[in-house]
């Protein structure tokens, strides 16, 4: 295997809509293109299953 020891990006359609996801040794980050602030999630967030938490309270807390 090789290891992800940098981060590694990729484009991604959805809908009509690009977004780039960002796959790095923390984890990962989906953010819309040419944006910074985008949803992202911790590996051991998704191993202990907390990864919907995770998401649900970054989306409240990006609502205000």
């Amino acid at each position: 295997m090789t290891p992800l020891d940098r981060p590694l990006k990729r484009e991604l359609a959805i809908g009509e809509t690009l977004y780039t996801l960002t796959i790095d040794p923390d984890g990962l980050k989906l953010t819309e293109k040419g944006r910074r602030k985008g949803v992202e999630l911790a590996w051991k967030d998704i191993v202990n299953g907390d990864a919907g938490l995770a998401a649900a309270l970054q989306a409240s807390m990006g609502a205000r």
